[in-house]
């Protein structure tokens, strides 16, 4: 049996963040289901948003509420707007390079919003950030990771999560004690025929959480991302950045001509590039960059542009077939402001949860800011807690 002060099961973005404000003089222990970059906050391409300054305020947020049918909780989406640029500022004391002209930052626009506000890395922001964020984990003395180490239930008594149930990189299975157990273990897209996620991310903490009567909330909010590369080979499909139609992308139906204003929503996109295929009788429509200069393609989306390359397309010269997958999941288990589930103890950020930010549909680039907010809100709440209930049951729970 091992032992931590927190517990931390995942290791995109959320977990990573949630670790690095944890005390040094705590224990953390991180565990994931495969390597520790192989989290789908790596695959993220558009950018981070950022609320600009206070005369950006009222527009980012009606943008937000908007785009979740109004669905979102109000005070979640004020503190991850309140929160944006502390987190930015952070994100580049760890390192984090987004894209500057003479100093000052680039923003970018993508659909839904009605203003350009989001930070980006060329488009592998989720790449540049998560791997900033694991680089400086991995330099804690405080921080272990345990890779290919998978967890299959909770420790628990009396509605208190004693930690996880886990097997070993040996096949071995352990239980895994902590003071505070985080998850931090994505969506489910990983169970899709055609997702933009990584195969392994299956909904497993949703699985366990539900077979325990942990509240989950909108388990059927799912986001189908309008724009991936279409292809007939099994495995993830590769997406093509919202922020690409931001920067003047159009969309095309099988006669060449523009049938949608790209900038809709993602939902309400969707439903019109399916709308367009049925019509066309085509598994695909296409996307073109004709409106975006050859040198802002191959600087701005370096990514995108070699691997359309891959694929057998030229992006700078020809549309791109580009078919909708679901890439995101707004629901989750259900989490209060500060990111706790309803079992004291156990808490869940990013995409394992759902605090209501994202409402019916995620506003574009919201997800990596929401993320890191409330896995800094979950860390900052338990640094130093001490609980008498907790250690009342421990023996029953994890010695039983």
């Amino acid at each position: 049996m091992k032992h931590t002060d927190f517990l931390i099961v995942g290791t995109g973005a959320a977990g990573l963040f949630c670790a690095l404000q944890i005390p040094s003089d705590k224990q953390v222990l991180m565990i994931t289901k495969e390597d520790a970059d192989e989290s789908d906050s790596f695959l993220a391409q558009g950018g981070i948003c950022v609320l600009k300054s206070e005369d950006d305020y009222d527009s980012y947020f009606e943008d937000t509420m908007r785009a979740g049918h109004y669905e979102n909780r109000k005070e979640s989406v004020d503190i991850m707007i309140r929160s944006s640029q502390s987190i930015i500022k952070q994100l580049v004391e760890y390192g984090v390079d987004f894209k500057r002209e003479n100093g000052e930052f680039c923003y970018t626009r993508e659909g839904g919003h009605s203003d350009s506000r989001i930070l980006f890395h060329e488009d592998i922001t989720g790449e540049e950030i998560t791997s900033t964020l694991l680089a400086r984990t991995r330099e804690r003395e405080n921080i272990t990771i345990l890779e290919h180490t998978t967890m299959y239930d909770f420790l628990m008594a009396d509605n208190i999560c004693y930690g996880v149930m886990a097997q070993m990189a040996d096949g071995s299975k352990e239980k895994i004690t902590a003071d505070y157990t985080m998850l931090a273990c994505g969506g489910l897209g990983g169970i899709y025929k055609h997702s933009t996620n990584y195969r392994h991310i299956t909904g497993d903490a949703l699985a366990i959480a539900k077979n325990h009567g942990i509240r989950l909330e909108h388990i059927d909010y799912i986001q189908i991302h309008p724009t991936t590369l279409y292809s007939e080979k099994p495995g993830r499909r590769f997406l093509i950045s919202e922020s690409v139609r931001g920067e003047g992308a159009i969309l095309l139906n099988k006669e060449g001509n523009r049938f949608v204003n790209e900038l809709l929503p993602r939902d309400l996109l969707t439903k019109e590039v399916h709308k367009q295929m049925a019509i066309d009788d085509m598994p695909y429509v296409r996307l073109s960059m004709a409106p975006i200069p050859k040198e802002t393609i191959i600087s701005h989306f370096p990514n995108i542009y070699k691997r359309c390359l891959e694929e057998g397309y030229d992006c700078t010269k020809e549309p791109i077939p580009v078919v909708p997958a679901q890439h995101y999941f707004m629901g989750g288990i259900y989490v209060d402001h500060f990111s706790e589930t309803t079992m004291n103890h156990l808490y869940a950020v990013g995409e394992t949860s759902c605090n209501g930010v994202h409402g019916k549909n995620r506003l574009a680039s919201n997800s990596l800011l929401e993320s890191l907010v409330f896995a800094e809100r979950a860390a900052g709440k338990n640094a130093g807690r001490e609980d008498e209930e907790y250690e009342s049951n421990y023996d029953a729970a994890c010695c039983g």
